[in-house]
């Protein structure tokens, strides 16, 4: 059968392009074809019938091979693609796919071992240096890449700055056009007693600082103005007075209002919203009512007057302003510190350079002044020509205590020019009558209000929100009465 083989091996196989080896079961060569020899240097007397690793003075000596002969054939028929990889003396680096297969004598013993070479040292070379050449391009693209994320991210850095500043200057133009909406009581303050000469000599002091300022008076006398004042003489005067009014928002909105919040930081928050410390970063913040400000929100405020940073609503980062803050009450603060209402640090923070508006009963000599004022102004607004105020008018004016002062002033003035169809003033409201609220036995507004929720309370047992509770019988939202409990101090005995 070997010589049979043999034969065919040379008369058809001889041809083949690719290097073959013919073994024997001792891996003794038995004969090779031309490609062979060609291949690997070596001649047919010192290759027949040589242990295949002694050719060559052994540098057929491979590991690789011996793995493939001795442990991986015997155990398959046929074993394809076994890479070998070998440097030999003659011809140098190879890399080789070997393909090997027994060929029976009978079913149980071998007589033979074909083993096809497959040279791919160049295909290999060129697949590892187009390998490199990806690995260097991808490292490249990959820098590349990194770097142009960088740019991107600074871009988008300074396209969020961009936006935020656009954010600020929109929220700062929306505001502004809603105060041009607005109608204020007065162009400037309107008077020339000496308490409001006093008044605008303190204003004159503190107006090019940048001090906290805390504007002390009664409802309606005209608080806002000296704010504005103050501002307009200032050296922020270029940019918006910001104002807040800590009464007119329930206590859930006003930290949103004051600080901000993030998209999502609560329910309803569907975008990013700036804060009024941050519209007015460089500019004066104006917060009327501040008595009204809760107990909660007072040391978040203490901290932005004292280190200018704060964080908003669902955000962690710390946002510095720059923003000079006005504060006004008509509310003893003193006295809602010893009720434990208002926080004595930031009473002291504020209470830097106080100034009080007094009362319209104060200055009775500016009432004349006041009165021509508003008469010009209703009667441009209405189109009437009233401006003729009978003496009796004036001093019935003059002598009237004014609880409401400048802001109630102008009302009974509105009411006057409505149902004046000459060009005489007629009073509608009857100023002449004893002031009701001087009565001991009338209680305050506050009062009958906190007497009438400790009243549903104690009807409730207490229950303040739910089914047949507080809440429900004085038609509140469960918050908004807790809130009003807390302005209150009403507390469960």
């Amino acid at each position: 059968m070997q010589k049979a083989f043999l034969d065919i091996f040379n008369n058809i196989l001889g041809s083949v392009r690719e290097p073959l080896v013919v073994l024997d079961v001792n891996l003794k060569v038995v004969d090779a074809n031309p490609s062979f020899y060609k291949t690997f240097y070596v001649s047919p007397e010192e290759t027949k019938g040589t242990l295949i690793y002694d050719l060559g003075n052994g540098q057929w000596n491979i590991p690789r091979l011996r793995e493939l002969l001795e442990q991986a054939l015997p155990e398959n028929s046929v074993y394809n693609d076994f890479e070998v990889e070998h440097v030999f003396e003659t011809i140098g680096p190879k890399i080789m796919h070997l393909n090997a297969r027994r060929i029976y004598q009978d079913e149980t013993h071998p007589q033979l071992i074909l083993l096809a070479i497959e040279d791919v040292t160049e295909s290999e070379y060129y697949k590892r240096d187009l390998e490199k050449i990806v690995e260097t391009r991808t490292t490249e693209l990959v820098l590349a890449r990194q770097e142009a994320e960088k740019r991107k991210q600074t871009a988008e850095d300074a396209l969020s700055e961009i936006k935020n500043l656009k954010e600020q200057l929109e929220e700062e133009r929306a505001y502004l056009k809603e105060e041009i909406k607005l109608e204020h009581n007065h162009e400037n303050i309107i008077g020339k007693s000496d308490a409001l000469k006093y008044v605008l000599y303190k204003v004159e002091q503190i107006a090019q600082s940048d001090t906290t300022v805390l504007v002390l008076g009664e409802t309606g006398t005209g608080k806002e103005l000296v704010a504005r004042a103050i501002h307009g003489s200032g050296k922020r005067n270029n940019r918006a007075l910001v104002k807040v009014n800590c009464a007119s928002l329930p206590s859930n909105l006003i930290e949103s209002e004051l600080f901000g919040h993030e998209k999502g930081a609560f329910t309803g928050s569907s975008s990013l919203r700036l804060g009024r410390f941050e519209i007015a970063d460089g500019a004066t913040l104006f917060l009327d009512e501040i008595g009204e400000l809760p107990l909660e929100l007072q040391s978040k405020l203490l901290r932005v007057i004292q280190e200018g940073e704060f964080e908003r609503l669902g955000s962690s980062r710390t946002l510095k302003v720059d923003t000079r803050i006005i504060a006004a009450t008509n509310r003893n603060l003193e006295e809602e510190v010893r009720q434990g209402r208002f926080r004595d640090d930031l009473w002291y923070r504020l209470n830097v350079f106080p100034i009080t508006m007094p009362p319209l009963r104060d200055r009775i000599e500016d009432i004349p002044l006041l009165v021509e004022f508003y008469i010009k102004k209703l009667a441009k607004r209405m189109g009437k020509q009233t401006g003729i105020i009978p003496k009796s008018v004036m001093a019935t004016l003059e002598n009237y205590h004014w609880p409401g002062n400048v802001r109630e002033l102008e009302n009974v003035l509105e009411r006057a020019m409505i149902s004046s169809s000459g060009p005489k003033l007629h009073l509608v409201d009857d100023l002449n009558k004893p002031f009701a609220y001087l009565s001991k036995n009338l209680k305050t507004l506050e009062a009958v209000e906190r007497d009438y929720i400790v009243r549903m309370l104690e009807q409730t047992h207490w229950k303040v929100s739910g089914q047949n509770s507080a809440a429900q019988i004085l038609g509140l939202n469960r918050s908004t009465l807790r809130a009003r409990m807390r302005k209150l101090d009403i507390r469960k005995p």
